[in-house]
């Protein structure tokens, strides 16, 4: 049937949400109830307590937690039933029952774990432990730390050769019965050395050169497990030996930490054999037991102390010096079995040794060896010093001319020897400064800058000292550094690396820009443009960190001024890249660095795209974390067009094979920025830099839209300073404010961005009373509705554009009510246009959106039939106070009433064809509360019609909630009880008599 709508007058606050209101007693996020719950007889003696408050007795306890459960599932998982709670009850209850806590009482030497309490073992275990050796003070970079640097640092491309017995199956294995055959046999293994056991492998690569020397630390392990422990010892002898080859001798440290390896596990398997042999009976007991960690010589038995001399006899036999050296060092632990002081001793021997190996590069690993093996063991430090002084003693050795002529033999420079000194030196000197007075460490700086050739002493000092050391000497060592003689170094690489500790500790405050000075100066004279770039690479954060901007221009300056020549600077761009990121990221100032008079010549120095965008990027996002938390706001002319240039460059590098996190990125950097200016009350200006930001930002969605946000944030502004009562002057801005976004908008190429940004500006431009610009941006959103796709793909996934639909549209619903009509366009122009236009998106055919859609556009021509609107603008005339209540325009209304309402019962009709039953008894519901809130009940027509929606309803009640049916009786009770006019209460009341008949 068809509708006869006449609308009614409204009680607007009687009918306002009173469907969605209700009662409720408590908190609706409170939890029902607060209980204990008994499970499985774990726990007992709590009451279960209502959210009320109301405690529960003891007969309806298994009730209460029965609807507990089935309310709170997770509880489930935490009263004590699982079995991780179950275990940790028994690790309270039960000590003895925990493996870990067992072993940590044995470690400790506690009592038996059954006999031992929970409060005892954690007191045991809370005591500090005393430090035993330097390592354990933590004041150094452990050696693994430094390992895997070596090793990618010395690398080579020459042939390598090893020589080796071991690499090619195992040996024969005689039985043997007796003791005096054991030692026998085992003596003839050690001294069957003949040449035609050993054989020579050449002409190896780096990458099978570590292979081979893995497969000698797994033979190593093998032979150990095996029982066969001299053949262990001499794949130990056999790898030392190979520290005396130096013949690839750039691979020589590479090849120290790899050979090292194996001796520290050849020293660990010994020291581990000796302590299973060295078991002992605890005093008080019967029973033999393990040393403990902190174990004494007069705990160790005879055995084991005459198998430690064994080990060491038998190093001592070794005929040649380096393998002798390095298998005792690696054993050097297993001295804790025979003497107290003995590693003191032990060690200023070995390193009086050393004396006797020729070749420097060979002794001072040696020597860092020594140190690291001995560090590990004792607090003494004497040694160390000892190593030092035998170090300086023969430091000029490292560039007579033997030297000079092996190296060339090599073929490589002098300054590629004297790095292969670095690793062994750092650690000795590092081991040097551990607990040394600042007077002490003054007297090794003087005794190394009084050698011939100081710098490589001078760059370990510098890597090995501490930082504060350096740093407050700052003045004494860039002195040192301009003056000293650095054959076997750059100038260049010792400056860059004083830039990068005092970058990060910077020196006293007095020394800072005599520092800078005196360095600049020193650098800029080196008349090498690559060491100068390295240099300023590390001194650009300290001058950024610690300096005002005159100090950062002059800087900028004088890396101008070495980049000019000859278009040097292509060569250079990661030096420059890595300069500017840190002037810009370390800046105190970062708008007064945008605004210096070098910054931007630094930047036209990037010629390559590439890299341009990503110096751009850099510094776009410096600026963002630079003032992300603050408010500092931007109305420097010279600042703001630095940053557009920056953002034309990333604009400008936007394509269509831009990846969308990369668009994404690049549109949040410039978004930021534009959010950042300000020109306070200078509107005008404000808005010629968004005139001028779009010509420039036209490749960026999210930029665009971001202007015109802010151009209708500035209208808006505009609107609050004159109070809403605009001046011909504030009236025209506004206006080019509206006709800005208007124009802008269709550069975006998101239909719903498009949309949004239209009813935005539509808002904004009703709200300043520009009703024509208001009315063509509406027009535009409503006709952008049939290009709106049907799906969108959304982080990998396909989503829906139904939704946006139906939101969009009642939002806009919601304005056009204070719309005025288009005295040229007719009545209610917008919404005829929209009712025209929604039906061209391709709707699911089984979605209800579009019928959810015709029930707020009934809602809207309800209020628009209202003599009063429930809502206006200041200065704006509203169809209300336009037509009065005009009947033409009411008849209008009505007309446009049944148009709609026929159009959801034709979907009502083909949900009835589809058997969609709750889909058609909720239509039918939502359409009746429609009728009885704004239609006139009087007209035969509309009151059968609301009968027949009620009885549809009703007969598909199974497909609806019961709660749902009595939510609508009651409120058409209400609106009976408040509604003013007499025929449409009768109405109400006989509507009311059949729907309860009929519920």
């Amino acid at each position: 049937m068809s509708a006869e709508w006449v609308c009614v007058q409204r009680q607007q606050d009687e009918c306002r949400r009173y469907l969605d209101q209700f009662k409720v007693l408590d908190h609706p996020l409170k939890q029902s109830t607060i209980t204990v719950l008994e499970s499985r007889g774990t726990r007992s003696g709590k009451v279960p307590v209502a959210a009320n408050g109301i405690s529960l007795g003891s007969s309806n306890t298994a009730a209460m937690s029965a609807a507990t459960l089935s309310l709170d599932p997770l509880s489930i998982a935490f009263d004590g039933s699982d079995p991780l709670s179950q275990f940790a009850k028994q690790q309270v209850t039960s000590l003895g029952k925990d493996p870990l806590s067992r072993m940590a009482a044995e470690m400790e030497g506690a009592l038996p774990v059954a006999k031992s309490t929970a409060l005892g073992s954690r007191s045991s275990l809370s005591k500090s432990k005393e430090p035993t050796n330097l390592l354990e003070l933590d004041l150094i970079e452990p050696w693994a730390a430094r390992r895997g640097a070596i090793l990618n640092k010395y690398t080579t491309s020459e042939k390598l050769s090893i020589v080796t017995s071991f690499l090619t199956g195992g040996e024969t294995i005689k039985p043997q019965t007796t003791m005096s055959e054991k030692v026998k046999y085992r003596l003839e293994q050690l001294d069957d050395f003949d040449e035609g056991s050993v054989r020579q492998m050449l002409d190896l690569s780096q990458q099978e050169y570590v292979v081979k020397i893995e497969q000698l630390n797994h033979e190593l392990v093998q032979a150990w497990n095996q029982d066969q422990r001299v053949k262990a010892l001499k794949i130990a002898i056999q790898c030392s030996k190979l520290l005396s080859d130096t013949s690839v001798i750039q691979f020589y440290p590479s090849k120290f930490v790899l050979i090292t390896d194996i001796l520290d596990i050849f020293g660990r398997l010994v020291y581990d054999r000796l302590r299973t042999k060295a078991d002992y009976v605890h005093p008080g007991t019967r029973e033999m037991t393990s040393l403990p960690e902190n174990f004494t010589p007069d705990m160790v038995p005879e055995s084991a102390k005459e198998t430690c001399q064994n080990w060491f006899y038998k190093i001592a036999s070794i005929r040649e010096l380096l393998p002798r050296l390095y298998v005792e060092i690696a054993i050097l632990r297993c001295y804790s079995f025979l003497a107290q002081d003995e590693f003191g001793l032990a060690l200023r021997r070995l390193t009086k040794m050393i004396r006797g190996i020729g070749d420097p590069l060979v002794a001072i690993y040696a020597r860092c060896y020594l140190c690291r093996v001995g560090m590990s063991l004792t607090l003494d430090r004497t040694y160390i010093s000892e190593n030092l002084d035998d170090i300086l003693m023969i430091y000029h050795t490292i560039f007579n001319g033997g030297i000079r002529s092996e190296i060339a033999r090599h073929r490589i420079t002098l300054n590629g020897y004297a790095s292969l000194y670095l690793p062994a030196l750092d650690w000795i000197l590092q081991g040097v400064a551990i607990l040394t007075t600042d007077n002490q460490l003054d007297d090794i700086l003087q005794r190394c800058k009084e050698k011939k050739n100081p710098a490589l002493l001078l760059q370990s000092m510098m890597q090995s000292f501490r930082s504060d050391f350096i740093a407050s000497r700052a003045t004494h060592f860039v002195q040192i550094l301009s003056t000293i003689s650095v054959e076997g170094l750059s100038r260049g690489q010792l400056f860059r690396l004083l830039g990068s500790i005092l970058s990060h500790t910077p020196p006293p405050a007095e020394q800072r820009l005599s520092v800078l000075s005196s360095a600049m100066k020193a650098i800029t004279s080196l008349g090498n443009v690559e060491e100068f770039m390295q240099c300023a690479e590390m001194w650009a954060q300290y001058t950024s960190q610690h300096f005002g901007l005159k100090e950062v221009d002059i800087f900028l300056g004088s890396v101008l001024q070495q980049m000019a020549p000859k278009r040097i600077y292509e060569q250079h761009y990661h030096e420059l890249q890595v300069i500017t990121d840190k002037i810009v990221s370390n800046a105190q100032d970062v708008h007064g660095i945008l605004a210096l008079d070098n910054f931007l010549p630094l930047l036209d120095l990037f010629q390559k795209e590439s890299i341009k965008l990503e110096v751009c990027k850099n510094i776009l996002t410096s600026y963002r974390n630079a003032t992300a938390c603050d408010n500092a706001i931007i109305n420097d002319p010279v600042v703001t067009n630095a940053l557009m240039y920056i953002s034309r460059v990333l604009n400008d590098s936007v394509n269509a094979l831009t990846g969308e996190d990369e668009r994404r990125q690049i549109s949040g950097l410039i978004c930021h920025f534009i959010r950042k200016v300000d020109f306070g009350r200078d509107f005008e200006q404000q808005l010629a830099f968004y005139v001028e930001a779009r010509s420039v930002l036209s490749n960026l969605d999210t930029a665009l839209s971001t202007l015109i946000h802010s151009v209708n944030r500035l209208a808006t502004s505009t609107r609050r300073i004159v109070k809403g009562q605009h001046t011909q002057k504030t009236a025209a801005f506004v206006k080019a404010c509206a006709a800005y976004c208007f124009i802008t908008i269709p550069s975006i190429i998101d239909v719903r961005t498009r949309m949004e940004l239209y009813l935005q500006s539509g808002q904004v431009a009703l709200l300043n009373v520009c009703l024509q610009h208001a009315d063509s941006c509406f027009e535009a959103a409503i006709n952008l509705i049939p290009e709106v796709p049907r799906t969108v793909e959304n982080d990998g996934k396909v989503h829906s554009t139904e939704g946006f639909i139906k939101t969009f549209i009642v939002n806009l619903l919601s304005t056009l009510v204070i719309v005025p009509d288009n005295p040229t366009q007719g009545v209610l122009y917008l919404l005829r246009l929209l009712l025209e236009v929604v039906p061209k998106y391709p709707f699911e055919p089984t979605s209800d959106i579009l019928s959810s859609i015709y029930l707020h556009v009934l809602d809207f021509l309800s209020v628009a039939a209202q003599e009063v609107y429930p809502y206006h603008i200041v200065n704006v005339i509203s169809n209300d106070e336009l037509y009065g209540s005009d009947p033409k325009f009411i008849a209008e209304v009505n007309e446009l009433c049944c148009t709609v309402c026929d159009k959801l019962l034709q979907h009502l009709k083909v949900l009835l064809e589809s058997n969609a039953l709750r889909a058609q008894s909720q239509l039918a519901l939502d359409l009746l509360l429609k009728i009885i809130t704004g239609a006139d009940l009087s007209v035969d027509k509309m009151f059968t019609l609301t009968v027949h929606l009620w009885n549809l309803a009703v007969k598909n009640r199974t497909a609806i909630e019961a709660k749902q049916l009595q939510t609508v009786i009651q409120y058409t009770e209400h609106l009976a009880q408040v509604t003013q006019l007499e025929s449409q209460r009768q109405c109400l009341w006989m509507l009311l008599e059949r729907m309860k008949s009929r519920k």
